[in-house]
């Protein structure tokens, strides 16, 4: 959990870090807030899971880690796209939200097997 904690948070910065770099255009100024919003709350949501009171709220905060880091790859995508920033710059930053979205992904599957396993008789 902590490596993941950490992970999230590194994603954030690094987040932050690329829109600091962007053209001062109003493309990447409005795709660039999305990105930062939406990059720094994996972390945010990702941490509130950790402390979840419940295996739904586990799953409730992950799904929102998973739908957060997998808009991340569209923000990246468009201002790729739109020429806002050169592909080689956003490659391992979109690799790893991708990665962060198949983890949480596998995170939720593996909270409802828990919880269905735990709820059945035997």
């Amino acid at each position: 959990m902590n490596d993941l904690k950490q992970r999230t948070k590194n994603f954030a910065l690094r987040v932050i870090k690329l829109v600091e770099s962007l053209p001062k255009t109003r493309t990447s100024d409005v795709l660039g807030k999305q990105l930062i919003r939406s990059g720094t709350s994996v972390g945010a949501n990702f941490r509130a899971a950790c402390r979840g009171r419940s295996p739904a709220e586990f799953q409730a905060k992950m799904g929102i880690v998973e739908e957060e880091a997998d808009e991340c790859c569209y923000w990246i995508e468009l201002l790729t796209e739109s020429n806002q920033i050169k592909s080689s710059r956003t490659v391992e930053l979109l690799k790893e939200a991708g990665e962060i979205t198949a983890i949480a992904v596998a995170s939720i599957k593996t909270s409802r097997q828990h919880s269905r396993s735990k709820t059945r008789k035997p």
